[in-house]
């Protein structure tokens, strides 16, 4: 023999008995007392003419251990990703009530709030500008930030129109523009937005952070905390 062969054990009575000892076990589902023992019956009732090499028997063993290290990883993996995953909800917990940057192209203008952010540019610009527009698309501030390094560069407006009135609240969107090497660019922006309550994301999904009048964005694309 060079492998456990179920067949010739149950018919010598072996693989039932071990069936008998645990009936939730599976043929199929060993443990390692039950490994062993199969090992034994295999050498005591082998072939005198064809007995099996060492190799062989190393081989098995090998196997074995193989699977049943396979089994121990898996289950550390998963204690592992439980522990991280409850560690980042209370980081995560923290954050209630406190303000945050996540990539979006609007923000919410509260009653006598702003709106503030930060974008970042790839190189010097001698002009750099931030259009704000309401919901139906009209230009209500445009806010020249002139000549900013490369980096991040922070914006703030204060919620007034161009003709000094001051806007009614709701959501308006930010469009950031940079002229760089003669040619005119658009720029993602960082909005700050308040962490009103998180979400436990379920098995593969990640933690939600659910802002206020902005919707909900992943745990992971918050890029500064406040």
């Amino acid at each position: 023999m060079s492998e456990v062969d179920f067949n010739t054990l149950q018919s010598l009575g072996l693989a039932q008995q071990s069936t008998a000892t645990n009936t939730s076990k599976s043929n199929s589902d060993l443990g390692q007392g039950d490994f062993l023992k199969l090992m034994v019956t295999q050498l005591n009732n082998q072939d005198p003419m064809k007995p099996m090499e060492s190799g062989d028997f190393l081989g098995q063993i090998a196997q074995f251990s193989t699977v049943t290290g396979i089994d121990g990883l898996n289950t550390s993996f998963s204690e592992f990703a439980s522990s991280v995953s409850n560690d980042q909800a209370l980081q995560a917990a923290n954050l209630v009530g406190r303000r945050v940057n996540v990539p979006l192209q609007a923000g919410v203008l509260t009653t006598g709030g702003s709106i503030d952010g930060e974008l970042t540019l790839p190189t010097s610009s001698p002009d750099v500008s931030i259009n704000i527009t309401d919901q139906a698309g009209q230009i209500v501030q445009t806010i020249p930030l002139g000549t900013q390094s490369a980096g991040p560069v922070a914006f703030s407006w204060d919620g007034k129109r161009s003709d000094g009135t001051v806007a009614s609240p709701g959501l308006y969107n930010v469009d950031a523009k940079a002229r760089i090497d003669g040619q005119n660019f658009e720029l993602d922006t960082q909005i700050s937005a308040d962490v009103d309550s998180v979400t436990l994301g379920g098995l593969g999904k990640p933690l939600q952070l659910n802002l206020s009048g902005l919707g909900s964005v992943p745990f992971s694309n918050v890029s500064r905390i406040f």
